[in-house]
């Protein structure tokens, strides 16, 4: 098949839904021949953060010379952006040429009578294809849902790392903070290290289960720890400290936002553990990785046409508080021109309550999804909360009605919520500079 026809193939696997469970994907990567054996796998999992700690360590492994893969989810705008080797996306001829390997596998699969994968598990297999096809030494996977049954759950890791657990995905993952952490800590395997910032009960979970398995355990605010401190330029650097080794000098990191200081410190403590197996792996290098690292759309500052813009993919309440955070330690007095669009299985309220300042201007839209909240009930909570709202017809309207208020009122514009809207707008953002 070519590009087009795999991402019609790709929209046909959605009649399939989510569908937890590693039965399809052990056999699917058994008909591959195993391609997620062939490389060493840093395994990352968590509520929030995950994105930013895989694009971090991916960093760290190419800025110490390594060959590595990444893989991540969702997407902003194309399918390719999920999956890169050597920093570089795999190409669309590639993409379709990996994914037919995989559909015919699948269809070997279903006509011996085994459910057919579902569309992420044909990406995971993809992905896991590519590393291998490109000669990959080190993967860095990140979750796709939860952990313990998700189609990523397959591989053999060398490093573990559950970012934290927050409520999110309960309704897939037991329901409360004690199911859900016990569906990240499902990525926990036999004597494999793990580092988290998970705290209260699901780091209690989490440490029952690595103690289990005899791995160890390295939980930040105890063995390790980071802060964030500005620079004169503008610009942030994180002090870190860890049990295992002296404190460097504070190291500069390129993504914004307060929480980015726990992700880098999550990243930078995994650099240490890797370090005496990989001699690649110094300081200097983690210094250019988090100096260089790019994440779009977290906390991402953008100057579009001189309006000052906050792109990000905030989609539950613990990123609407790191959102909040960030926004009142770098634009504590400027007035606020929302542009929203949320899931409809998504604690709208909670969200809206963490996010919104009374007076605010929130513009709404319905994301391009069939889970998406429509942009009537997402004014209407935010009007409820104090907020001036204006429910728009489409993405680009809401867009441009968002652009309109914040020049009206010499105001911050920020577009959050689902990434379904976000990666979107930011490509008319940057198509508009």
């Amino acid at each position: 098949m070519n590009y087009e026809e795999s991402l019609h193939y790709l929209d046909e696997l959605n009649t399939f839904g989510i569908r937890l469970g590693l039965a399809r994907m052990e056999e699917l990567c058994a008909r591959l021949g195993h391609p997620e054996r062939s490389y060493r796998v840093i395994h990352i999992a968590g509520t929030n953060g995950k994105g930013s700690v895989t694009q971090m360590m991916d960093a760290v492994c190419r800025a110490s010379g390594i060959r590595s893969g990444r893989y991540l989810s969702p997407h902003l705008v194309s399918y390719t952006e999920r999956m890169s080797v050597g920093g570089e996306e795999i190409g669309e001829e590639q993409f379709a040429a990996l994914l037919t390997r995989v559909s015919a596998a699948a269809d070997a699969m279903t006509a011996e009578g085994h459910e057919h994968p579902t569309q992420f598990e044909a990406l995971t297999a993809l992905a896991f294809l590519y590393f291998a096809e490109e000669k990959a030494e080190v993967a860095v996977v990140e979750t796709g849902l939860g952990g313990l049954l998700d189609s990523t759950n397959v591989v053999l890791p060398e490093l573990t790392i559950i970012t934290n657990v927050a409520m999110d995905h309960a309704d897939r993952c037991g329901g409360t903070l004690a199911g859900i952490a016990e569906h990240k800590a499902g990525i926990i395997k036999e004597g494999v290290p793990v580092i988290t910032a998970a705290a209260g009960e699901p780091l209690s979970i989490i440490a029952a289960r690595a103690e289990e398995l005899g791995a160890d355990l390295f939980v930040y605010g105890e063995d390790f720890s980071a802060q964030m401190l500005r620079m004169e330029n503008g610009g942030q650097c994180v002090s870190f400290h860890s049990v295992v080794s002296r404190a460097p000098e504070p190291f500069e990191i390129a993504l914004a936002g307060p929480y980015q200081a726990e992700n880098a410190a999550l990243a930078i403590m995994a650099a240490e553990l890797m370090a005496p197996e990989d001699e690649r792996i110094t300081e200097d290098a983690v210094r250019t990785a988090l100096r260089t690292v790019h994440h779009p759309a977290r906390f991402e500052i953008l100057s579009c046409g001189g309006q000052t813009v906050v792109v990000d993919g905030a989609h539950n309440p613990a990123g609407m508080q790191a959102l909040r955070a960030g926004l009142d330690a770098y634009f504590p007095a400027q007035p606020r021109v929302f542009l929203l669009g949320i899931l409809k299985d998504k604690d709208i309220d909670r969200m809206l309550a963490i996010l919104l300042r009374p007076g605010d201007q929130v513009v709404t839209v319905r994301p391009n999804s069939e889970r998406a909240a429509g942009a009537d009930l997402v004014a209407a909570v935010a009007a409820g909360m104090g907020a001036v709202t204006h429910a728009a017809g489409d993405p680009a309207a809401g867009l441009s009605e968002a652009l309109a208020r914040a020049h009206a009122a010499d105001a911050l514009l920020v577009a959050a919520g689902s990434l379904y809207l976000v990666g979107g707008i930011r490509t008319r953002l940057l198509a508009g500079r």
